[in-house]
């Protein structure tokens, strides 16, 4: 991917992929936000009527709902969750993009992916936008878990959907519901490591071995963004200024960290350059191919 000589900036570029490599307009984010919450209700058990409010205060306090399901003393299967998450997603809208794919085979340096999601969905990802060659590897859930916590999981005893004795209170209101949990000793299942956490991001960097200063990410979650600056790498926020009303309502969470537009592109804390979508990267910030 590109010739290997030493550049004066960056040694490699992490990308994000849902949301970043293509626009959020496209309804994969919703999609995938609507087939989470049937999971919560069809495979977990969670009543209907909080699995929106849950699955946000989820989000927003473990980086994934996912991994808050898990941190939260709920039992399932890994594969089982990503194959009903995306497995049933609207793939068929994402389509080849071949200004984006001359301008990643451009750049000189390492280039790889860096997601929460599954390899399956990156791989599916990737090959309807005809970039699956573009990367140098993926850095995916199976990645940063290694293969500790899909063991793990599986290992997991008990036919119930929750591991361990928990304290979870789970109070419902108009608006929100707000969670406590207090995991007991045995609950030995191991978390769910994820963006934006300090160790999913140390992890990423120790994976592709380069000194995060050597490093340009380019991410859409402005959480990310600040986890990223805080490991030492140059960061990109990739985000349209959208409307809260027109967008996903975790969109709104995220953007909590969101600082005041600059034309039609959101701004945030540890951004050190912003664009509304990807391909304005080669006029945004030349930098890389200097």
């Amino acid at each position: 991917m590109g010739n290997e000589k030493k550049h004066t900036h960056f040694d490699c570029l992490l990308f994000d992929l849902d949301d970043t490599l293509y626009p959020f307009s496209l309804g994969i984010a919703e999609a995938c936000r609507q087939n989470i919450e049937e999971y919560m209700v069809d495979k977990l058990g969670i009543d209907k009527s909080i699995a929106t409010d849950l699955g946000q205060t989820l989000y927003r306090c473990h980086g994934t709902t996912m991994a808050g399901l898990r941190a939260t003393g709920y039992n399932f299967d890994y594969d089982d969750f990503h194959n009903y998450v995306h497995g049933r997603l609207p793939y068929d809208l994402l389509k080849p993009n071949p200004e984006l794919r001359e301008m990643l085979l451009s750049m000189p340096q390492r280039k790889y992916v860096f997601t929460n999601a599954d390899k399956n969905h990156a791989s599916k990802a990737l090959h309807r936008m005809g970039l699956e060659d573009c990367f140098d590897t993926v850095i995916c859930f199976e990645t940063i878990m290694g293969h500790e916590g899909t063991d793990m999981i599986k290992k997991a005893t008990g036919k119930d959907k929750r591991v361990g004795r928990q304290s979870l209170k789970m109070v419902e209101s108009s608006t929100s519901v707000a969670v406590v949990c207090k995991p007991e000793a045995n609950n030995t299942v191991a978390a769910i490591i994820c963006k934006p956490s300090p160790e999913a991001m140390k992890r990423a960097v120790e994976i592709i071995n380069v000194d995060a200063k050597r490093a340009l990410f380019f991410d859409d979650s402005p959480r990310n963004i600040a986890a990223g600056k805080a490991v030492g790498l140059h960061t990109v926020l990739v985000r349209k200024l959208l409307s809260f009303h027109s967008g996903s309502r975790y969109l709104a969470l995220d953007l909590s960290r969101a600082l005041p537009q600059v034309g039609n592109v959101t701004k945030c804390e540890g951004a050190d350059y912003a664009i509304a979508n990807i391909v304005e990267a080669r006029k945004e910030v030349p930098i890389i191919w200097d």
